[in-house]
């Protein structure tokens, strides 16, 4: 006998959404001087959800100078233990308000609730709490001595998870003395403009963090700007290559977390209930907007059929449908444009051979969703296994050997992420040392932790986030002459 679920919709009242959001500038919303306006849409439902400002030229001047002068004047000669007394107040504000950033982030993003409520919001505020404790300790986190922070930080970051990907950034550039002008994704803007009042509830002094919303021609004019001591970026390959270009012989730091295509490898001693979960954790969270998703399936031929046919069970039970209900488990998919990529390359996969199995599961007449999906007879030549998806469609490959599968795990331009499944920890160990990634899991994906670095080599990008090295792209050592 099957028992349906009942709908357990979260209220949308715990959010108050204003009809227009202006650009944060010097500690006050401010309309754009020389820029345009923009909506920002539910991708669940196509509702438009508030008008936010495009930054122009003169915008980005003005933010950058705002952070200029406060990281000149207030925030770089203050004491350490007094920026952690604000990192404090931030993280703990951040905690009271938690379920109003989770419903906001939904409602932008296409999340669903669960996910924002229980993955992104601790993190958030993970990020912010251990950053703070590091504030009055840069000396000795063993990155020289007497380390100085920057200047001003330009951070541009992607749509996936606005409110933690803005708290990767933020967090350790305030906490090593450098003031910040973010710009968030244009998609996805309301949760980094609720963090503005965040801000101005902390009473951080104006301009310490500056929140320009706009498209891509915002993110290069502040990326341009010469005031601009240190520039992160996580977002596409492709817009990481252009900021290099842009920044080549300019003497300004850079970190670049791009794409990936992470592969997961599942061996014929692993715990198949356990590595099914794992792997729908590893490509379906998140509707598998994840750069480092593991959306490369690498399973031992003889426990292929086996695996596949327990995985297919598994995603039958997973529900796609309203974000807010708190039962879903695959949300809505960003944008239209996102979901005509993910419809483009899947389209290849049919083309090129690969088989396709979709999860049953009706979707909604509104948004933008698709539905869970594999591919399987997959080679290394499809396009489904080259490049990045960005979306909950994972491609199958199979090998016999450890070396087999450490070839075509590597076999890509990128290396971010990497996941074994196996019940030996030795093959653990030598496969860890092996794959050419940033991050590799062993017997679970998708784990993250402030104190823990990560990043990518390769196309994936170079410079870590989280931990002692994540603080190290924010600092400079001042050497000391005996």
């Amino acid at each position: 006998m099957a028992f349906e679920y009942a709908p357990a919709p979260e209220s949308r009242s715990v959010v108050d959404i204003a009809p227009s959001y202006g650009l944060f500038v010097d500690g006050e919303f401010t309309d754009p001087v020389d820029g345009g306006w923009r909506d920002t849409v539910n991708p669940a439902t196509e509702e438009v959800l508030s008008k936010v400002a495009d930054a122009g030229p003169a915008d980005v001047r003005r933010a950058v100078q705002a952070a200029r002068t406060a990281y000149e004047q207030v925030w770089g000669p203050m004491p350490g233990r007094e920026r952690a007394k604000y990192l404090y107040r931030i993280a703990r504000l951040i905690q009271e308000r938690s379920r109003e950033l989770a419903v906001l982030e939904t409602l932008d993003n296409g999340k669903p609730i669960r996910e924002s409520r229980d993955v992104d919001l601790p993190l958030v505020a993970a990020h912010f709490f251990y950053h703070a404790g590091w504030a009055d300790k840069l000396e000795y986190a063993g990155l020289g001595p007497r380390p100085r922070p920057l200047g001003v930080a330009a951070q541009v970051i992607p749509w996936n998870f606005p409110l933690l990907m803005l708290a990767w950034k933020v967090a350790p550039a305030l906490a090593c003395g450098n003031t910040v002008v973010l710009k968030p994704a244009e998609t996805t803007p309301l949760t980094a403009l609720a963090f503005a009042d965040i801000c101005r509830q902390a009473d951080l002094p104006p301009g310490v963090v500056n929140i320009l919303t706009g498209a891509g021609e915002t993110g290069r004019l502040l990326v341009e700007d010469p005031d601009v001591d240190k520039v992160a970026f996580t977002g596409s390959t492709e817009v990481g290559r252009q900021i290099m270009r842009t920044l080549a012989g300019t003497g300004t730091r850079l970190t670049l977390e791009l794409g990936g295509k992470a592969a997961n490898v599942v061996f014929d001693d692993a715990p198949i209930d356990q590595a099914v979960e794992g792997i729908v954790n590893g490509i379906y969270f998140n509707q598998g907007h994840v750069c480092c998703a593991g959306s490369r399936l690498l399973v031992q031929e003889s426990v292929a059929d086996e695996l596949l046919a327990s995985l297919k069970r598994r995603l039958a039970t997973l529900r796609l449908g309203d974000p807010l209900d708190k039962n879903t488990d695959i949300g809505a998919i960003n944008s239209a444009a996102q979901l005509a990529r993910i419809s483009e390359l899947t389209a290849a996969g049919d083309d090129e051979g690969a088989e396709r199995w979709t999860a049953p599961c009706e979707l909604p007449d509104r948004g933008y969703w698709f539905p869970p999906t594999i591919f399987t007879g997959v080679t290394q030549a499809h396009r489904i296994a080259r490049e990045e998806i960005f979306g909950p469609v994972l491609s199958v490959l199979t090998f016999r050997t450890p070396e087999e599968a450490v070839e075509k795990a590597n076999n890509t331009p990128y290396g971010l992420s990497a996941g074994i499944w196996t019940e030996k920890g030795s093959r653990i160990l030598w496969m860890a040392q092996r794959l050419r990634a940033g991050v590799v899991w062993a017997n679970t994906f998708n784990r993250f932790d402030p104190t823990s670095p990560f990043g990518g080599y390769k196309e994936s990008g170079f410079g870590r986030e989280g931990g002692i090295a994540g603080l190290a792209a924010y600092l400079e050592s001042s050497e000391v002459a005996s």
